[in-house]
């Protein structure tokens, strides 16, 4: 029987034509917990109690919101259906869209409640209409299920718009992948999180702008979502695009507005002009072969499943190290396409970066002979390995 083993290669930097250095700046933050990650690339520049469960306040209406889209993309809600009031819903204070129990309102009216107004009452309609048994709570108990089924490991759900409430939390992680999945799986809703002033049917009009405080600065900012409890303080799940690259933060647990404000906006300008992105090849790149078990051939090559961008800081002083992983010798048959490996970016004060390597080439399982030969290596190796208990 053959002995798997996690099999690490080791590749220069200059086997990819390119030779580069890194030194990653570190951002102090005033948040109690951040997550900030280069969306392009997947790379997470700054970590910061990424995954302690914290109250997010309104900042998890964003999951009200993803499971709407859902819904809605699933044919099970229409834009333009309009929604009872009840008085739960009507009750809740604070942001709001001063929402009463004689109003019917169309879905999409309470979308652009959500995002721009914050509506704790928009939140509760939309919620009390998709949930399984017709309450806030049940629909509470389905986010935290689906939050779970999406890889959010630190959220669990009380309500649908983040009213203080015992074992409501989130995670900045859980909040940056839930703003990241938005933005892939949503792109044709994705625009309304940069309206900046939304009116509902005249009323309160102190309250029709997006309390986003980076939209409109020209800094690329297009979303997502502030937050604000006596309890979870000032947080804001961002994010904003500038050359081709979109960065992706989460701040939660600052002490004002002005807080808030000025860390969002200094950390989007880190983001952006700190770290930038290199090509170090294209999509189907043979970078390294692997060993094969059993197969006409002995090994197979190994291609990038697609082009490689890595970030890096602009000023560097060390090169980034690379390294293929795969567990092996890789047993045959193997398809072309097939995902064997992963390639282990590591730079200086930067988590590392995995990306799938995929079977340049197919390879067959061997005959007879390939059969013995095999066998005969293997015997030799275990031989070779263990000296003593040949005697």
């Amino acid at each position: 029987m053959r002995t798997l083993s996690k099999i690490k290669i080791f590749i220069s930097v200059l086997l990819l034509g390119i030779c580069l250095s890194s030194l990653a700046y570190s951002f102090d933050t005033k948040a109690r917990a951040a997550y900030v990650i280069d969306q392009t690339s997947g790379t997470i520049l700054l970590s910061k109690n990424a995954d302690l469960p914290l109250p997010p306040a309104s900042m998890s209406k964003l999951m009200t919101l993803y499971m709407t889209f859902e819904f809605i993309k699933a044919g099970r809600l229409g834009l333009d259906e309009k929604l009872p009031v009840s008085v739960n819903a009507a009750n809740y204070t604070g942001s709001t869209m001063f929402l009463d129990p004689t109003d019917r309102v169309a879905v999409i009216d309470l979308i652009r409640g959500i995002i721009v107004l914050s509506g704790n009452d928009a939140c509760a309609v939309l919620a009390e209409a998709l949930s399984p048994d017709g309450t806030e709570a049940g629909f509470a108990k389905l986010m935290t299920k689906r939050a779970k089924q999406l890889g959010l490991k630190n959220s669990t759900f009380k309500n649908s718009n983040g009213w203080p409430a015992s074992g409501h939390q989130m995670s900045v992680r859980d909040l940056g992948l839930l703003a990241e999945k938005l933005i892939i799986d949503f792109p044709e809703y994705y625009p309304m999180f940069a309206e900046q002033i939304y009116e509902f049917d005249g009323r309160a009009p102190a309250n029709i702008r997006n309390r986003n405080p980076l939209l409109g600065l020209g800094i690329g900012a297009d979303g997502l979502k502030t937050g604000h409890t006596e309890e979870a303080g000032y947080g804001l799940v961002g994010s904003a695009k500038q050359d081709g690259r979109r960065i992706i933060f989460v701040l939660s647990g600052l002490d004002s507005l002005e807080d808030r404000a000025q860390e969002a906006e200094t950390i989007v300008n880190w983001a952006f002009r700190q770290f930038v992105m290199k090509k170090f090849g294209k999509s189907g790149f043979e970078i390294a072969k692997a060993k094969v078990w059993n197969g006409k051939s002995r090994t197979v090559g190994l291609h990038l499943a697609r082009d490689l961008d890595v970030m890096i800081p602009v000023l560097s002083s060390s090169e980034p190290s690379f390294a293929v992983e795969y567990v092996g010798p890789i047993k045959a048959p193997i398809k072309k396409g097939d995902r064997i490996a992963e390639l282990v970016i590591k730079s200086q004060d930067l988590p590392e970066t995995r990306h799938n390597l995929l079977a340049a080439n197919s390879v067959s399982a061997g005959g007879f002979f390939v059969q013995i030969r095999t066998a005969g290596e293997y015997l030799f190796s275990w031989l070779f390995t263990n000296p003593k208990e040949s005697l």
